[in-house]
């Protein structure tokens, strides 16, 4: 189990995402209008195509992770939790019903200093893990976007220079034509 986390809804990636492309495209061509319904288009594949991958991504990560890393992220998942609280307020309050002597406390105190110690070190590990996962995707989202874009710009200029073609064509037909009408 991975800690939990705050997600992103798939609306809001896909904002971010049409956002993030938008200003891309403005800064590299200023003078280029940008039809938004191909960028919600674009952004929208690329959030089907990031989805798939990271969660094959996210497969690997699984299956390489050894059992004490597994642990870890098990301890910083439950111990981050309300069971977690409300079952050591429970202990400690047993502890305390059935034993308050001066020596007990001591080793009341002691015991949950080592284990605090214990605990900490395992939610380091498991942030440590989380924290290369988090790199791996944003290295991913990166590679996307930056491979999302120029294919992107391609299109956009292979749909330009087949506007210039079209008119052209149209051009000389509309000559032709005129050409027909001034013969008769």
């Amino acid at each position: 189990m991975e800690p939990k986390r705050r997600m992103k809804t798939n609306l809001d990636h896909t904002a971010d995402s049409e956002s993030s492309l938008l200003s891309e495209l403005e800064k590299q061509y200023p003078n280029r209008e940008q039809n938004t319904d191909d960028i919600k288009r674009v952004a929208s594949m690329v959030n089907e195509y990031k989805g798939n991958i990271k969660a094959c991504l996210h497969e690997q990560q699984e299956q390489k992770a050894g059992r004490w890393d597994r642990l870890a992220d098990w301890v910083a998942s439950f111990g981050g939790s309300w069971r977690f609280v409300i079952t050591l307020c429970l202990i400690v309050i047993l502890w305390l019903t059935y034993d308050n002597s001066r020596t007990s406390l001591f080793m009341l105190s002691f015991c949950l200093s080592v284990f605090t110690a214990f605990q900490a070190a395992m939610i380091q590990m498991s942030q440590i893990r989380q924290t290369v996962k988090d790199k791996q995707e944003q290295m991913l989202d990166n590679a996307i976007n930056y491979k999302a874009e120029q294919e992107n710009l391609e299109i956009q200029e292979k749909l330009h220079t087949i506007d210039i073609r079209l008119r052209s064509i149209e051009n000389h037909l509309a000559s032709l034509r005129d050409g027909m009408h001034r013969t008769d």
